[in-house]
């Protein structure tokens, strides 16, 4: 009986997880406008009006997860960038009273891309994330195509494939 309900606790888990991640209906970026780390003003579905391929993440300073999996991408990113013409962007989930550490990180870690912050989850809600770290693809006409949720090494590797595939269609 144990084993019985432990069970149907993971699947129960396992199906909320799913329900909450559930970001299929998504079809394109929400017309949201952020601001960058130095304050400037940046509308979110520029990204995906601009014939570039686009990779969104969604990551927070608290979540060392997130740190990884931007440390990694950021390392691939100068080849990306020239094999695919495409771009990174970090959307910070940090609340108002964490915003301030991010772009002490950001210069920290010298990351090469641009990190826009949604302190109140605007976005963070009309994307359907539920937790850092979440990976969106945008495709060269602004639709997003690929979405990915957690971060284990060599999840880049997996979104480069996916990449790949945008650049041969």
């Amino acid at each position: 009986m144990k084993k019985y309900l432990t069970s149907l606790l993971v699947v129960l888990i396992t199906l909320n997880t799913i329900a909450q991640n559930d970001n299929s209906s998504l079809s394109s970026l929400p017309e949201i406008t952020l601001k960058n780390i130095d304050g400037k003003d940046v509308k979110l579905s520029d990204y995906g009006a601009n014939q570039k391929i686009t990779v969104i993440s969604f990551w927070a300073t608290w979540c060392k997860p997130c740190i990884k999996e931007l440390k990694n991408m950021n390392v691939l990113l100068e080849d990306w960038v020239e094999d695919y013409n495409m771009e990174l962007v970090a959307i910070s989930l940090d609340d108002s009273r964490n915003a301030a550490k991010v772009k002490p990180t950001v210069n920290a870690l010298n990351w090469d891309f641009d990190v826009l912050l949604d302190p109140n989850g605007e976005l963070q809600r009309a994307m359907n994330v539920a937790n850092p770290p979440v990976t969106f693809l945008v495709n060269q006409s602004g639709q997003i195509v690929y979405t990915h949720t957690g971060y284990v090494e060599g999840d880049e590797y997996d979104l480069e494939d996916h990449i790949k595939e945008l650049v041969s269609d």
